[in-house]
């Protein structure tokens, strides 16, 4: 038998080379990135503890994360709808408070953006460190909500689509008169009965032909055709039936969110004496009650019990909680309806404060 003598392998160290391929330049660049990423990372998270968003998502113990594909879509769509850079940062921080995740759904959900941006309202009231930083916020905060609002593409086009409680305008002679939607899921549109400025019911013959104008809550206009087809009564509720349109006609877009409302508000006339830079406004003692039909950011429709030119200045002031909006108004036309006269407004100057007090009422963010 043979035996084989198995020997440990030699390997001469010296036929490899040790010498480091690392420059001093090189460990440099390692560890100030090492330090960069580390520092990053510190700053991230000292940044989440602290921030607005960190903690309205404690505190209201939402879910869900903002993450890094959402923001670049959500940056995407709103350069695409022209917001500037600070409203598009008042998007993007009104949608982290709600953890979205799907920024195209809330950005074509008027619903689904007021709740986002209602919270952000809350959010900037309850951590800004002064009202001025509040007022510079909120006006931001409006500013993009309001472009956003008309960026929305409604998709309706009968009748039957028009929601429960929404308000319609149906041209009545000279009259404007506004009814509230009851149903529209039935044979008939149904809606109150409309009433004159006493409180009287009107009675439209059956049959009778109609105009019907409708602005939704993202402000764009439609008008329709219809007919009278009889009286009802829905929950014991006087109600007049329509017939139902195929045809709805797009009208146009209102800049601006309206509210329909009936809070009262002080006027006063205001007279411009001078000319030039010597210019000043007075404001007439005088003053008489009126009581708002609608209200937005730019204006607003009021009925009082005096008569006032087309063209004249207005003071108009109002109550909203426990502060007081002031706004300079013009009237732009005016109308007579039974022993009212309804103005029709155009907002010149108002503060920073009022508007926003203004679009808070309208987006329904605070209490009546």
């Amino acid at each position: 038998m043979k035996v084989f003598s198995i020997s440990p392998l030699q390997i001469d160290v010296s036929d490899f080379d040790l010498t480091p391929t690392f420059t001093s330049t090189d460990i440099i660049i390692f560890v100030s990135a090492i330090v960069v990423i580390i520092a990053v990372v510190i700053i991230y998270n000292s940044y989440k503890k602290r921030s607005p968003v960190a903690a309205a998502k404690n505190n209201s113990g939402t879910s869900g994360s903002f993450n890094i594909l959402a923001g670049i879509k959500l940056h995407q769509i709103t350069r695409s709808i022209g917001l500037n850079r600070e409203q598009r940062k008042m998007v993007d921080f009104a949608l982290k408070i709600d953890g979205v995740t799907e920024p195209d759904k809330s950005i074509n959900s008027p619903a689904l953006l007021d709740r986002h941006f209602r919270r952000a309202y809350r959010v900037i009231n309850q951590t800004s460190k002064s009202d001025d930083e509040a007022q510079h916020k909120l006006s931001s905060l409006f500013s993009a909500r309001n472009m956003l609002e008309s960026n929305v593409s409604p998709d309706i086009s009968s009748t039957r689509q028009i929601k429960e409680d929404s308000t319609l305008v149906i041209s009545h002679g000279k009259e404007k008169l506004n009814v509230t939607v009851i149903s529209a899921k039935d044979e008939h549109l149904v809606v109150e009965n409309p009433k004159n400025p006493l409180g009287t019911q009107i009675k439209l013959d059956r049959g009778a032909k109609l105009n019907v104008m409708l602005f939704m809550k993202n402000n764009k206009g439609f008008s329709f055709d219809t007919r009278v087809a009889g009286y009802s009564s829905s929950h014991g509720i006087p109600s007049l039936l329509l017939t139902h349109s195929n045809q709805m006609r797009f009208l146009s877009q209102r800049r601006f969110r309206r509210r329909q409302t009936d809070i009262d508000c002080n006027c006063n006339l205001v007279y411009v004496e001078g000319e030039g830079r010597k210019q000043r406004l007075i404001v007439d003692k005088h003053k008489f009650i009126g009581k708002f039909a609608d209200i937005s950011v730019g204006g607003c429709s009021l009925k009082a019990k005096v008569q006032v030119q087309v063209g004249a200045k207005l003071k108009i002031e109002f109550a909203q909680g426990r502060a007081n909006v002031a706004a300079l108004g013009q009237v732009l036309r005016s109308n007579r309806t039974g022993l009212a006269t309804i103005l029709h407004i155009k907002f010149l100057k108002a503060s920073r404060k009022s508007m926003n007090l203004i679009n808070a009422y309208v987006y329904e963010f605070i209490n009546d």
